[in-house]
């Protein structure tokens, strides 16, 4: 990263963005088992067609899905199943800092009781 100008570091920014929203995960979430339209993933997201579809054009925007025309039907499937693994690190991360909060908490809670 220490070699990119501030143009791509911008760029990198944005693709991080993209996945910062509860609902874009949500949708890349069902995603992961194949392809599928906006009215299956709006089923499954319990949001608004049209909201389903905002975040839809970002993701295609940043690569993340992509988008086949079928008669009628617009069906969208996953363009680059990294992301999937970025997704796994970073909640193995968050994972791992829960656990350490956690066991802090504990320590404090027994200190917490030993004081008289």
């Amino acid at each position: 990263m220490s070699k990119l100008d501030d143009r791509a570091l911008d760029y990198v920014a944005k693709y991080f963005k993209a996945l910062a929203e509860p609902m874009r995960l949500k949708v890349l979430n069902a995603l992961q088992d194949g392809e599928k339209n906006v009215s299956q993933l709006t089923e499954i997201s319990g949001s608004t067609q049209a909201n389903v579809s905002k975040h839809l054009s970002l993701l295609a925007q940043y690569g993340l899905v992509k988008r086949e025309s079928r008669g009628t039907s617009v069906y969208y499937s996953i363009a680059d199943h990294s992301v999937y693994e970025l997704c796994e690190l970073v909640c193995g991360q968050i994972g791992n800092r829960m656990v350490q909060e956690a066991d802090i908490k504990q320590i404090f809670s027994v200190a917490k009781k030993l004081t008289p």
